[in-house]
């Protein structure tokens, strides 16, 4: 079963940006679809971008054009690039295989404020 470990989460002013990381570790990694997720408060889980074992990614109309997914298998590791942060980005992200299950991670806050 992959792990799944989050960071660099923070808190920034809109319009601002971060990086976020996601260390896995198992040896299904490679060829699993990997997605980030977010959860707000008073909101569901929804998945924000996900990005195929060959390195497609797709996004939800929500962040299209601001964020960037991306994934570097050597490492492991899957990355969200996070541009002209809006109030409404803050959120827990998670990473998490797409398409099996996994543990969840605790993920990493991101708070977008003033």
């Amino acid at each position: 079963q992959v792990q799944l470990v989050e960071s660099g989460g923070g808190l920034v002013q809109p319009g601002g940006s971060l990086r976020l990381s996601c260390a896995a570790s198992g040896s299904i990694f490679s060829i699993n679809a990997m997605g980030w997720y977010r959860q707000a408060p008073g909101k569901q889980r929804e998945l924000v971008a996900g990005i195929t074992s060959g390195g497609r990614p797709n996004y939800a109309d929500s962040v299209k054009g601001r964020f960037t997914i991306s994934r570097d298998n050597a490492k492991n590791t899957v990355y969200l690039q996070m541009n002209s942060l809006k109030p409404e980005d803050t959120a827990v992200y998670y990473c998490h295989p797409v398409a099996v299950r996994a543990g969840w991670g605790q993920g990493t806050q991101v708070t977008v404020s003033s």
